[in-house]
């Protein structure tokens, strides 16, 4: 049984979790409401309803949910949000349609458009060049692209980033209903947002017209646990329901239902305090982590637009001479502390409800022992992650799914037409994407991802990838 041994070989280390799902190794969840959680596996027996067409226990849950984040609507998502990125769009668009797509967006983005036959139209999001990310969507260049594609239906952003950082959601709203488009976002970090008026206001309060929230990530649900929200009489909402009947499970879970059902009560009654409580912890420690001088925390004030998720803890560590990627795995294997991932230049942590201050003690002393210690290494000289300059199409997504492939390896593949999505993992945001062609500043940073530790899905053990042949 390797996965359960695994899993048990990881809780019996008692790890210091800065990672999803947001109950944190259960302690999120009240051991009264899940103390038999494998009895609560059940199916659509009379009383307990039924997702696919609710009208009862579900539906109930759903109209609460729906109240509390300030949504017309909200259905329950079993399959994750990349079900409901999918749901929206096949929702709002049509086979041929073009869609305006924020660059940083996850993959699942990707493969939605090309399931759907959607035509996108990338807009790159401003960088960060001292932590190595993207940032935010600009108002002139989300209307240009509206100028330039009158034809398109919306625009899909990303909002907050995996990073944290939240593009002006309230200004793209105006620009988008301004030309008569859908916005519709992917809020996927950002389900607690609407809890506390600390943290940026979420996509329901800004004039979204349909959101995805990955209720997992942030909140204290179970992995798939997600929201889908409408707002706007410009979503046909039968044809949504249609198209989350196709896309989801038969079989949805129970537990993860209870979960989501839970998660939304114990945020509506208790949210804003738990979250008081929680950026407090975080301020404690960004505020003590400054006596380590080398370290640099992400905030409001380290960004020239948008503004910062102070739940998100992004910690740039590359002036100690040292990657991301290194101090996770030191942080893990010497202070038992996974965080949720890392790039070249940062690790980010998630942070929610469900951390308690010892976790924060516990990160900070990790920090401090790495500063301590000599890892320092003279390769780190540059940041490598790309500036999301957008590849040309040599291919549209929607033709994918017509020619043969076959693998090669990196450098062997530059000038080719790429099959897949190319993406770091985490975060999920594609370096290549299918359709586009192999530039070899692309392989390059590919390359560096995997020397210096980084994950990179879509490259294969042996270092190959997958092309199509356009003959």
């Amino acid at each position: 049984m390797p996965i359960v041994k695994g899993i048990k070989s990881y809780l019996g280390a008692n790890p210091v979790a800065f990672h999803m799902p947001g109950h944190k190794l259960g302690k999120g969840l009240s051991k009264e409401v899940f103390n038999d959680i494998t009895a609560m596996d059940l199916t659509e027996i009379p009383y307990l309803d039924n997702l696919h067409f609710p009208e009862g226990i579900i539906e109930q849950a759903q109209k609460l949910a729906a109240n509390a984040f300030g949504a017309e609507e909200t259905f329950f998502l079993v399959n994750g949000s990349t079900c409901g990125i999918h749901a929206i769009i096949m929702t709002i668009c049509r086979p041929g349609d073009k869609l305006i797509v924020s660059r940083d967006c996850h993959k699942s983005v990707i493969n939605g458009m090309m399931l759907a036959g959607v035509e996108p139209i990338y807009i790159s999001p401003g960088y960060d060049e001292a932590f190595g990310i993207p940032t935010v969507i600009a108002a002139d260049n989300l209307k240009e692209s509206f100028e330039n594609n009158p034809d398109c239906v919306g625009v899909l952003i990303t909002r907050p980033n995996y990073y944290g950082v939240c593009s002006d959601l309230k200004e793209i709203a105006d620009i988008t209903h301004s030309y008569n488009k859908i916005l519709a976002v992917d809020e996927a970090h950002g389900s607690h947002l609407k809890f506390n008026k600390k943290l940026p206001q979420c996509a329901m309060e800004l004039g979204a017209d349909i959101c995805v929230q990955s209720a997992h990530k942030t909140l204290p649900a179970l992995t798939q646990g997600a929201f889908l929200h409408v707002k706007s009489q410009k979503i046909d909402v039968e044809r949504l329901k249609f198209n989350l009947n196709i896309l989801q499970t038969t079989s949805p879970s129970y537990i993860i239902m209870s979960a989501l059902d839970y998660s939304r009560a114990l945020m509506e009654i208790e949210g804003e305090a738990l979250l008081d409580k929680l950026i407090d912890n975080i301020d404690w420690f960004n505020n003590s982590l400054k006596s380590y001088g080398e370290f640099n925390i992400l905030s409001d004030e380290k960004l020239e637009y948008g503004c910062m998720d102070k739940t998100r803890i992004v910690i740039n560590v590359i002036k100690n001479g040292i990657t991301g990627y290194k101090v996770e795995m030191l942080l893990r294997e010497n202070y038992n502390i996974q965080v949720e991932m890392s790039d070249y230049n940062n690790i980010v942590c998630i942070a929610t409800v469900s951390d308690i201050k010892e976790a924060f003690e516990k990160l900070l002393y990790g920090l401090g022992g790495i500063y301590d210690k000599t890892y320092r290494s003279v390769e780190i000289n540059k940041i490598i992650y790309s500036k999301y300059n957008l590849p040309e199409r040599a291919v549209l997504l929607k033709d994918i799914f017509k020619y043969k492939s076959c693998k090669l390896g990196l450098k062997e593949a530059v000038g080719k037409v790429c099959r897949g999505t190319i993406t770091p993992y985490p975060p999920g945001v594609p370096v290549i994407c299918p359709g586009e062609l192999i530039k070899e500043e692309a392989v390059e940073e590919i390359i560096n991802i995997i020397k210096y530790g980084g994950k990179v899905n879509g490259v294969s053990e042996d270092n190959k990838i997958e092309i199509i042949d356009i003959k």
